[in-house]
């Protein structure tokens, strides 16, 4: 079943526009509780101006009850509102005890209610509270209310009244809102994409970079110099992997070469000696001796096939594990035993296992052929009168010679696929597959092959795992 790709978008607008969204929905959230905000703040305000008003109309009223010039009262009002900067001023009403209007008309404004004649409303004046909210004829009004004392004998009332839309109108401090949200907006976009497009400028050099080692070219030029740590790192590691493709692409054509030559080698040696008893050169014990020869031959080319079948089934997966509880004391020492006495030559070798029985899960056919494999190395590596040791302890086993050692340059590769050093190609006829199979046998049992040291007294390989008791 076939799905339809998705249409891919660079990196600099995918993340851009994520970023301006979320930019964008937390300054609409900001935007929507700083209204809520200023509503209310700014209605708090206009009701305690409200108040004043009224308290200090109140006051100014009996100061001045002898002259009752409600037009002078009234522009003196209207400029101590405009002073408290009220916008749309409200109506203020004097009053006797029972609410009845005294002022001909409503001092100043028209921002109050517009049915209100003669008297104010009973609620108005009956309520304790100096401000209340009331609905009169459909509209929702705020008074604020405060007694006028004359001698200190109240004598009416000064009620100041405005609807509740007039004085929750803020529409000039919404326009400066709206102008800081679209100028934090816009520069927190411009802020955004120019920090995308450096931080990319780095990951877009390594995606070109990789889509030259991926046509084959490994001349790259990286800038590691990069400030971030994360970048920095990405940008080194890909160095050094392109270094490391490098290494691995000459190691390949030059191992590629030597299995050919060791391959060809015995079939050239097979062909000219099969010729020569064929065509009667050689008769005789000369004749018998060619044919030995020819069969090691062979053998060689048999057990050179037979190791890059056993890889190839291994890296592929294609092979199986039996484990079992294993007396890991008598397997080392029955191994051990076993691979001495099939040597063509005298071999010193030093079996040492501990005291108490090691018990382990594991499969003893593969554990053999790891070892057998450590003890044929140790044994091409050993000089005149050198030894050989298997040691067993808990937790690992070790494979240790008193042979030349392995040069230190060649240390990091000897678990390469086809790799031979320098002086085993001179002496051993093989594919360099040998140490690499064990590692993977050793994987497949749970543990790791690994060479513990190397110099030139000699060289120590360890089997690891924990799951040995």
């Amino acid at each position: 079943m076939f799905t339809k790709n998705k249409k891919q978008v660079t990196l600099l607008r995918y993340w851009t526009t994520r970023y301006l969204l979320t930019l964008i929905v937390g300054l609409l959230l900001l935007g929507a509780g700083s209204m809520w905000w200023i509503k209310q703040t700014t209605l708090e305000n206009r009701l305690n101006l409200m108040e004043y008003l009224a308290v200090e109309t109140a006051d100014r009223f009996g100061q001045s009850i002898g002259n009752n010039d409600y037009g002078r009262l009234d522009r003196r009002l209207e400029d101590r509102a405009r002073l408290l900067q009220m916008e749309n001023q409200p109506q203020l009403f004097i009053t006797d005890l029972e609410g009845n209007i005294l002022n001909t008309g409503p001092m100043h404004g028209g921002g109050g209610p517009r049915h209100i004649s003669g008297k104010v409303p009973q609620e108005i004046i009956a309520m304790e509270d100096s401000i209340k909210r009331v609905s009169e004829n459909g509209t929702e009004i705020y008074s604020a209310k405060a007694p006028i004392l004359i001698d200190d004998l109240q004598t009416g009332w000064v009620v100041v009244m405005q609807s509740a839309d007039e004085l929750a109108d803020v529409d000039q401090e919404y326009r400066l809102l709206l102008i800081l949200l679209l100028g934090l907006g816009l520069l927190g976009w411009v802020v955004i994409y120019l920090l995308t497009k450096r931080i990319l400028k780095p990951i877009q050099d390594v995606a070109r970079a990789a889509s030259q080692v991926r046509e084959g070219d490994y001349d790259i030029n990286l800038d590691s110099g990069q400030k971030e740590l994360e970048i920095s790192e990405l940008v080194t590691s890909f160095k050094e992997m392109t270094s490391r493709l490098i290494q691995l692409e000459q190691m390949r054509a030059e191992l590629l070469a030597g299995v050919t030559h060791d391959l060809k080698t015995p079939v050239t040696s097979i062909s000219g000696l099969v010729q020569a008893v064929r065509d009667g050169i050689v008769t005789g014990e000369e004749r018998q001796e060619f044919l030995d020869i020819t069969l090691k031959e062979i053998q060689r080319l048999q057990t050179m096939i037979s190791d890059l079948v056993e890889f190839n089934s291994l890296a592929a997966g294609a092979f199986t594990i039996r484990t079992e509880n294993c007396n890991m004391n008598k397997l080392v020492e029955e191994i051990g035993r076993q691979w001495q006495v099939t040597q063509n030559e005298s071999v010193n070798l030093k079996v040492i296992t501990p005291g108490h029985t090691i018990q382990a899960m594991t499969d003893p056919l593969r554990l053999q052929q790891i070892l057998i494999n450590l003890l044929n190395n140790s044994y091409q590596a050993l000089g005149y009168g050198g030894s050989i040791s298997l040691i067993l302890s808990e937790g690992r086993i070790d494979v240790k010679d008193t042979g030349s050692g392995i040069p230190e340059e060649e240390q990091a590769l000897v678990f390469e696929r086809f790799f031979r050093g320098e002086k085993k190609k001179l002496k051993v006829r093989g594919l360099g597959l040998g140490l690499p199979f064990s590692k993977m046998l050793a994987r497949s049992l749970g543990a790791d092959l690994i060479l513990k040291e190397s110099s030139q007294q000699g060289t120590t390989f360890s089997i690891v795992w924990d799951h040995i008791k």
